[in-house]
């Protein structure tokens, strides 16, 4: 089974994607992990990367599809593969078109958790993580039993700097901007399934789990 997993940050498609993987036996792709692995292992399309992430500039749409291309060549990917942060924008979505119809492959399905921007940000400005033992926790959802300490060290509570409500919302609006579109791309092409993502955890599971397996 070939998916895209779509969704703003923090609406949880990590966690969503891991039980994927245990479900169908088919790899998360993340598109930040297979680029750092590729400069790594100094592929000819991660030498191309590193050129321009060395120079200070963003890796060209064409250089990211071959190496995704590249990885979804790869033997693990034979029974699908799940794509996680790919595509970004509108031409992400056409070039990886053409690269799945020259590989003979074709998607199966988009599934696009749709959360609320609000919640969004109240759920990702909530996060702590201990500064010792990088246990993580909620204010609200997840606290530790003594306000800022870890239960497990004893170590400091700390917010990280991607969870600055500032930085979240600066975040939020690249997604509805970029990525956003892709929801009506996907929908036309009938390949769409659209997921409530406030829903709990399980409940988001068993509904997607069941229309996968029905489609």
């Amino acid at each position: 089974m070939n998916l895209i997993l779509l969704g703003p940050p923090g609406a949880g498609k990590g966690t969503q994607a891991k039980m994927l993987t245990e479900e169908f036996s088919i790899p998360q792709i993340s598109t930040g992990d297979i680029l750092r692995a590729a400069v790594k292992e100094g592929t000819v399309m991660g030498l191309k990367a590193k050129e321009y992430m060395n120079a200070g500039g963003l890796v060209p749409d064409a250089v990211v599809v071959g190496i995704v291309r590249d990885r979804l060549q790869e033997a693990d990917c034979d029974n699908g593969f799940i794509l996680d942060g790919f595509p970004r924008t509108l031409a992400q979505a056409d070039a990886l078109q053409s690269c799945l119809q020259s590989m003979n492959k074709e998607l199966d399905r988009v599934i696009s958790l749709e959360v609320n921007t609000e919640a969004l940000v109240e759920r990702l400005t909530g996060r702590r993580t201990c500064r010792e033992c990088g246990r993580g926790y909620h204010v609200k959802f997840d606290a530790s039993r003594e306000a800022g300490v870890c239960d497990a060290c004893g170590g400091a509570l700390i917010q990280r700097d991607d969870d600055q409500e500032e930085t979240i919302r600066k975040r939020l609006q690249v997604y509805a901007d970029q990525t956003a579109p892709l929801i009506s791309y996907y929908r036309e092409t009938g390949v769409l399934l659209e997921l409530d993502g406030m829903q709990p955890i399980l409940q988001i599971q068993e509904k997607m789990l069941s229309l996968l397996k029905a489609s």
